[in-house]
């Protein structure tokens, strides 16, 4: 069953201020057999990944104001997680949330990440410890994703997460081929400021079966959090490798979660989904059909009012007459930079844009990248502030 556990951090940003992400729309270079989804090449890949976290850790221009930097589903090799959680140790600067998904590994490789890191994930342990006490489960794959925070105080905290959704082929129901299912889904509650998010791994926003809903436990604990402390889930990140990322499946979900048709629902009312997919350079998936990948979105309620708009790196519309505002983006290699909307309730006399969008960076050479220059021809906001 789907279970929302709820971990504290220690989150320090600015008061009056919004924060800022950085979304990785990067490619995925995939292969392997059976239902194991493996990089093709690793060295490769971790040249990508490392280049962003150095992009970020070195701060330039407004980057050093980063608050969340988010890459896609199987984003990462799995030989190289703690060279990554090191680059975060040793040179992000505190107050840094990343996420980040990573290549499948088999259940025993899993259950030992879990144990090095068992202070931040006894939950997710004790899940998977009954699992494998009920049967021979050790070599069925997991597609997992990780939640590195680098508090106030510089310290690491890391956090592990296993895709609920149980099918290999996400579309194909194999039984001989399902994935393991995780149980257990942090919802971190940043204190002393207040913010609130979580993480899902792409088909389990929109998976349900004959007895629960993924988004609706999502809704109910966001509803507990608002009638109990008057807050709400302020974000949402959904880390995609996904070849249909506008599928009528993720837009009945955004439309239900966001329409408030058969009940009030404050505790997302305001939350900021994003949806980060991998870039249309991604290899080694059969798309079954029609489809691209790219597209990752930002999604937010309607009453934030942004007003349509159609540029040649990102566009924004109300995802075919739903009650949102979208901003949608290509299907190219890029990194977006952005910031949250602030205020929940929004002045309507301002002037003001909730959602900006400061820098677009594009591949450079050797593993570099070169921000987009020019408000025009390229079609997004500079950095103002």
């Amino acid at each position: 069953m789907f279970r929302i556990v709820e971990k504290d951090v220690t989150l320090e940003f600015s008061p009056g201020h919004h924060q800022h992400l950085l979304l990785c729309q990067v490619p995925n270079l995939l292969g392997g057999t059976g239902a194991e989804c493996r990089i093709s090449d690793p060295e490769g890949q971790w040249e990508m990944v490392a280049s962003v976290l150095d992009l970020v850790a070195t701060g330039r221009g407004n980057l050093k104001k980063l608050h969340f930097l988010v890459f896609p589903e199987t984003a990462l090799p799995a030989a190289r997680v703690e060279d990554a959680l090191a680059i975060i140790r040793d040179r992000f600067h505190p107050n840094t949330v990343t996420m980040f998904g990573v290549e499948h590994v088999r259940l025993t490789e899993f259950h030992q990440v879990l144990e090095r890191y068992r202070d931040d994930n006894a939950e997710v342990l004790a899940a998977l410890l009954e699992d494998l006490d009920a049967g021979e489960i050790e070599g069925v794959p997991v597609n997992w994703a990780v939640t590195a925070i680098k508090e106030a105080d510089g310290r690491l905290r890391v956090f592990l997460m296993a895709k609920s959704h149980p099918y290999a082929g996400e579309e194909t129901l194999d039984p001989f081929q399902d994935l393991y299912r995780g149980k257990v889904f942090p919802l971190f509650r940043a204190r002393p400021t207040g913010f609130n998010f979580m993480a899902l791994i792409c088909l389990d926003y929109v998976f349900r079966d004959l007895y629960q809903s993924n988004i609706s436990n999502v809704i109910d604990k966001a509803n507990e959090l608002f009638f109990e402390t008057r807050q709400r889930l302020d974000l949402l990140a959904v880390l995609e490798c996904n070849p249909k990322p506008e599928h009528r499946a993720f837009r009945d979900v955004v439309n239900g979660f966001y329409g408030e048709y058969l009940a009030y629902t404050p505790g997302v009312r305001d939350t900021v989904t994003i949806f980060c997919n991998c870039s249309e350079e991604t290899s080694g998936i059969d798309q079954g059909g029609p489809g691209s990948f790219g597209r990752s979105m930002v999604i937010i309620h309607k009453s934030h009012k942004i007003a349509p708009a159609e540029l040649p790196e990102f566009a924004s519309d109300n995802f075919d007459g739903l009650p949102v505002c979208r901003l949608r983006f290509g299907t190219a290699t890029r990194l977006y930079f952005f910031n949250l909307p602030l205020f929940h309730e929004l002045d309507p006399r301002t002037t003001r844009v909730p959602l900006k969008i400061h820098s677009i960076f594009r591949p450079a050479t050797e593993n570099g990248w070169q921000r987009l220059e020019g408000e025009t021809e390229r079609g997004y906001v500079p950095d103002s502030n």
